[in-house]
């Protein structure tokens, strides 16, 4: 009953101004309209690179880079964090270059055609070990997409699958290395992380914590909760919940906000994805006040993240005001209208936190 008073009577918090552990930022007029949302609250971000033209090498992760800079406002602080994108081509030497220079902080791992742009993915992680060695070496994380792309497993069980089939796997032959098992979303995937603790870590979205798979069906298809990896049962919402909540060091927040406009996701065959940006923080806040959790959310936000980077936690800190909030309708791309507008997660309702 305590714990029930506290959460009732809170009505403003400060916090370490948290970072954003898995992002897509996109490019163009889409990354001019999306980026803002980002760096309102978060102070660094891990930004994913899996755009159309995938970023295989440092020149073109070093070209994104200066694209992001380009559109952050002088009077703010943000800082993308780069990532390479694997292919079964990539170099060793390549990744050794990007961790010395600075230009990377970690490579990214998409099974060849899992997701958006994943098609230069690799097909067998297990053929890099001149790439998995560099990462052991640099104690740099390997970040991953966990789900298997083996048309005869079931959707709902690719992430399952993968852990039994790749990640333990991996585990055995190469113990030290670091992985960020990036936005889980199965009961397995929080009891794996939690065993393999502290060379494991997951980041969890917010949306994850919102919904189940029946948000894709109920009264019709909803695109615009569809998702890689999709949202499981509703068992697997709850465990991750309980994870997030928990105040465990393996679990921090990556929103894993990924855009499309309305075209691409009202479409015979839509993308998948979901624009959390716009008010991603406060999806996360209203989840640990409804567990009576807050205690809690700083350490999720804005303290596990960098710990687990080897990085320093943030200086500055953010408010947040127990104040309504509306989530925008709609996000227009470069001013357009019609099939240039993004629809945000939870678009039109109104929230009971807001940024100060």
């Amino acid at each position: 009953m305590q714990n029930d008073s506290l959460a009732l009577e809170k009505k403003s918090m400060e916090i370490i101004r948290p970072d954003d552990w898995h992002v897509h930022l996109r490019e163009g007029a889409e990354l001019k309209s999306v980026l803002p949302w980002t760096i309102q609250c978060f102070q660094r971000a891990i930004v994913m690179p899996n755009l159309p033209v995938p970023l295989t090498s440092l020149e073109l992760v070093q070209n994104y880079k200066k694209q992001i800079i380009s559109n952050v406002p002088s009077t703010l602080e943000f800082s993308p964090l780069m990532t390479l994108f694997l292919t079964d081509q990539t170099h060793w030497q390549e990744l050794e270059l990007g961790f010395k220079t600075q230009t990377i902080v970690a490579t990214k791992l998409y099974p060849a055609k899992a997701t958006t742009h994943s098609d230069r993915g690799v097909s067998d992680i297990f053929k890099l070990k001149d790439c998995l060695k560099v990462l052991v070496d640099q104690q740099r994380p390997l970040l991953v997409h966990g789900e298997v792309t083996d048309l005869n497993v079931d959707i709902f069980d690719r992430e399952k699958v993968f852990i039994e089939q790749v990640l333990k796997p991996l585990r055995r032959l190469y113990p030290q290395l670091k992985i960020v098992l990036e936005h889980i979303t199965t009961k397995q995937a929080v009891d794996f992380v939690r065993e393999q603790y502290p060379f494991v870590a997951a980041t969890i979205t917010a949306h994850h914590l919102w919904i189940n798979r029946n948000a894709m069906f109920v009264g019709g298809i909803r695109p615009h909760s569809y998702c890689l990896p999709v949202a499981k049962r509703e068992e697997h919402r709850l465990a991750l919940i309980q994870a997030a909540t928990s105040g465990e060091p393996m679990f921090f927040l990556g929103t894993d906000s990924a855009p499309h406009t309305l075209a691409r996701k009202e479409s015979a065959c839509g993308c998948a994805g979901i624009f959390s940006a716009p008010g991603a923080l406060i999806h996360y806040l209203e989840i640990f006040e409804r567990e009576n959790k807050l205690e809690n959310f700083e350490k999720f936000a804005s303290i596990h993240g960098p710990q687990f980077y080897n990085l320093p936690v943030n200086k500055n800190k953010i408010s947040l005001l127990k104040k309504a909030w509306v989530v925008p309708g709609k996000i227009t791309v470069d001013g357009s209208a019609g099939s240039d507008w993004i629809l945000p997660f939870r678009s039109g309702e109104e929230l009971t936190w807001s940024l100060a």
